[in-house]
């Protein structure tokens, strides 16, 4: 399993988790795939606090939320409609074959997989949760486009009015190497003066290496955009958005 950091493990900071991450472009992105696609069983891989999944679990829908973090999940219980969701603590290995509709892996989680052999071994569970002819859909940051070079303290700032009282925030990039950017983040509790740093690692994998293992599993690609509004996939754009089927 993943090493999880310390933003989804310290409560304090999964209380920050959804005011840094509100809804956005990307849920309404995911959510019109869901109904464009008419799934009524969805499963939501790093469910994280489960904002989106929530708002998926609608009209009937069957919808699992899976992530490793129970702190994460502690929260998303606590949330209205939580209820609407079946909630699963573990990785890819619990998402067992309920021939899904749509899996989803939202927020970049496809980067936390930092070995290429469990990036696979993810893949393979991903395709045995779905029906034949099902959807995978997720997204990855583009490598092409180096956006890790604008993570400093004066871009990444950030003043949020949280639970704790105020917080600061920002990143800051600590090495990188064979496609993996090492950071760190900062949070600044103002009213005790701590800074609690979470130390995290993203892998980059690009639009060929994506697509190449996603063939590796018998998915089809069945588009990459290049924006929440759908925009063709282009070499400068800053992410890939995946949809693949199961073949």
């Amino acid at each position: 399993m993943t090493q999880l950091d310390l933003h989804y493990t310290d409560p304090r900071l999964v209380d920050l988790y959804d005011i840094e991450n509100p809804s956005g472009p990307d849920f309404d992105f995911f959510l019109a795939l869901a109904d464009e696609l008419q799934a009524q069983r969805i499963l939501d891989l790093g469910c994280g606090t489960g904002l989106l999944t929530r708002q998926l679990a609608v009209n009937g829908r069957e919808v699992t939320g899976i992530d490793p973090s129970a702190a994460m999940l502690a929260y998303a219980h606590r949330q209205p409609g939580a209820e609407r969701v079946n909630w699963i603590e573990g990785d890819s290995h619990a998402l067992g074959s309920p021939a899904a509709d749509l899996v989803l892996m939202t927020s970049n989680v496809a980067q936390v997989f930092l070995d290429d052999g469990e990036w696979a071994a993810t893949l393979r569970h991903i395709h045995a949760a779905l029906h034949p002819g099902g959807y995978l859909a997720f997204e990855s940051r583009n490598p092409a486009d180096r956006g890790w070079e604008k993570w400093n303290p004066e871009t990444t700032f950030a003043r949020l009015e949280t639970p704790h009282g105020p917080v600061e925030t920002w990143l800051e990039v600590v090495g990188e190497e064979n496609g993996r950017v090492h950071f760190q983040g900062h949070n600044l509790f103002k009213n005790s003066g701590e800074d609690v740093v979470a130390t995290s690692t993203l892998r980059y994998r690009s639009h060929a290496e994506i697509s190449a293992s996603l063939q590796e599993t018998e998915c089809t690609v069945v588009q990459v955009y290049g924006s929440w509004e759908k925009r063709p996939f282009e070499i400068t754009s800053s992410m890939m958005i995946f949809v693949a089927q199961r073949e």
